[in-house]
């Protein structure tokens, strides 16, 4: 199912030197919210705070404007694609969850049907808007939310012939749907900018 969200970026992201055209307020809020909880403590009412986790990295080097702009653009390309890797990962759990509830087979294929006209219906003008190497970076995220590839994920809701379809489509492309996040190893930096991101420090 998360391939719905994807395959449009393939056919029409714009090419990465020319401008995404976006602006704050097309990019979803990541922010964490304070949450105040009321408690005991030794007797007494008492207001709790839940904050969120605050990351402490060694300061970064950045050794020329290359380098500076490089790491400005990861910035910005994990603001934009994050919230809709969070958002495939909510829709197939709840997706999943609503199947499991449906008696038969043709129940499930009709629900599948429409799941897909709302996900076509608010995810393609975003899709239209991202650049090739944020659709790149969306991929790797989904993996990461959903601890699943894209095409794994295609693979379990709608079977292994249209997962083999969009992994072809996204390979004739350069991308493939089953390209891995490795926050320990390549995928690093980027895991830094996500965390700092997810925690409202960038």
């Amino acid at each position: 199912m998360c391939v719905i969200v994807l395959f449009p970026l393939f056919a029409m992201a714009q090419d990465d030197n020319k401008s995404a055209s976006s602006t704050e307020a097309e990019v979803s809020s990541l922010a964490p919210e304070t949450q105040l909880k009321k408690t005991v403590l030794d007797g007494e009412n008492a207001l709790l705070m839940e904050m969120h986790n605050v990351y402490v990295y060694p300061v970064m080097e950045l050794k020329s404007e290359r380098q500076r702009k490089a790491f400005n653009r990861l910035v910005n390309n994990v603001k934009k694609v994050l919230p809709i890797a969070k958002d495939v990962n909510k829709i197939i759990i709840e997706t999943y969850e609503y199947l499991e509830t449906l008696p038969d087979k043709k129940s499930r294929e009709a629900h599948m049907k429409l799941v897909e006209a709302e996900i076509y219906q608010t995810y393609k003008p975003k899709m239209k808007k991202l650049t090739y190497s944020q659709g790149k970076l969306l991929i790797k995220l989904v993996n990461r939310e959903c601890n699943s590839s894209s095409y794994d994920i295609v693979r379990a809701f709608m079977g292994p012939i249209r997962a083999g379809f969009w992994q072809a489509f996204a390979w004739t492309f350069g991308a493939s749907l089953k390209k891995e996040y490795r926050p320990e190893s390549t995928d690093r930096l980027t895991e830094r900018v996500v965390l700092m991101v997810e925690s409202g420090q960038l």
